[in-house]
C-alpha cells in the first residue's frame, strides 16, 4: 500500500551489528526502510549515503529522556534540535521522543522497568509533573517542526508513560498542534491498553508508528508472576507479527479510515527467532498476507 512505508528496526540485531550487514539482511527482507540514526564520528550525510547503497530509506530516530526533569530541560532542548537537524538532512519528516524513566525510583521503591505492566497510581509522576512534561514536549515540538520534523511521543512499558491512563494524562498538557503521536502498538497492548480504542481515539494524531506483536501467554504468565521487564523479555514477550495479540488487520482498518500515511515500523524487540533475518521475513510474510 502506497500510504505506508514499510520498514523493520535495527534493534533485532542488538547492539553490536553491522550496520551494513543489518541493512542488506532489511532489504533481503523486503523493506523499504529502517531507523536512522547519526552516531558520534559521522555525518548525517554518510548514514543518508549507508541507506542508498542498499536501496533503503532512512526512517524516524528517537530520543528517550527524563523531559519532566527541569535539571535537564536546556541540554535536552539542544538534543532534540540537533536530532531533528539530522532527521531534517536524511529526509525525515518524524522523530520518535519517549520517556526515559526506566531506572528512577517511584515510591514504592521499585523502578519503573522492575515494575513493567504493576504499577499503581502511586508509581506515575504527580499532576505538576505532568503539566511541565506536556509544556517541554511542546517547545520540542516547535523546535523540530521549524526544521521540518515532526516531534512523535512514543509510549514505552517500564517508563513513565506506559498505561493508557499514562499516556491520557499526559496527552491533556500537550499542544496537539506541536506535538504528535508516535505510539509503540505492542507496548501498548502489554500495558493493557486497548489498541483498537487508542488508534480510534488518537487516529489524527498518530503520525508514525512502530509496530511488534505480543506473546499473549507470557503476559499471563508475567502477570500474576509480577515479572520485571527483563523477566517479561528473556521469556519471549515480543512476538512477530501475526503470531500473538496485537489486533493488526482492525488497527490497519481504523488508520485507512484515517487517512493514515507515513511510516509503519516493525519492531521486534527481542525475538525468539534463530535470527533477526527470520524475524524480519516471518513479520514481512504476514504483512503481505494481509495485504501490505
Amino acid at each position: 500500500m502506497s500510504n505506508y512505508i514499510i520498514a523493520f528496526s535495527g534493534i533485532t540485531w542488538g547492539r553490536d551489528y553491522d550496520r551494513d550487514q543489518m541493512l542488506a539482511e532489511i532489504k533481503q527482507a523486503g523493506y523499504e526502510g529502517s531507523p536512522a540514526g547519526v552516531r558520534p564520528g559521522t555525518t548525517a550525510a554518510e548514514v543518508k549515503a549507508q541507506f542508498e547503497r542498499h536501496g533503503l530509506r532512512p526512517g524516524p530516530g528517537y530520543i528517550g529522556a527524563n523531559w519532566w526533569d527541569p535539571a535537564l530541560t536546556a541540554e535536552l532542548m539542544e538534543r532534540a534540535k540537533e536530532q531533528a537537524d539530522n532527521m531534517a538532512e536524511l529526509g525525515v519528516d518524524a522523530i520518535f521522543i519517549a520517556d526515559g524513566g526506566f531506572q528512577n525510583v517511584t515510591p514504592s521503591g521499585r523502578t519503573r522497568r522492575d515494575l513493567a505492566t504493576h504499577t499503581t497510581a502511586a508509581d506515575s509522576l504527580s499532576p505538576d509533573q505532568y503539566k511541565y512534561y506536556g509544556e517541554v514536549i511542546s517547545k520540542v515540538g516547535e523546535e523540530t517542526l521549524k526544521r521540518g520534523v515532526m516531534a512523535c511521543f512514543h509510549n514505552h512499558v517500564g517508563s513513565y508513560i506506559e498505561t493508557r491512563k499514562e499516556i491520557d494524562d499526559l496527552w491533556a498538557q500537550v499542544d496537539r498542534s506541536k506535538v504528535f503521536q508516535g505510539p509503540d502498538i505492542g507496548h501498548l497492548a502489554w500495558a493493557g491498553g486497548d489498541v483498537l480504542d487508542f488508534c480510534r481515539t488518537y487516529a489524527q494524531d498518530i503520525k508514525c508508528l512502530h509496530v511488534k506483536d505480543i506473546n499473549g501467554e507470557v503476559l499471563k504468565k508475567g502477570l500474576p508472576a509480577g515479572w520485571t521487564y527483563g523477566e517479561y523479555s528473556q521469556a519471549g514477550i515480543f512476538a512477530e507479527l501475526g503470531e500473538g495479540i496485537v489486533p493488526v488487520p482492525g488497527m490497519l482498518e481504523i488508520l485507512n479510515g484515517a487517512g493514515y500515511k507515513g511510516w509503519f515500523i516493525v519492531e521486534i524487540d527481542r525475538t525468539m527467532k534463530p535470527s533477526a533475518l527470520e524475524s524480519a521475513l516471518v513479520s514481512r510474510a504476514y504483512l503481505r498476507s494481509i495485504g501490505y
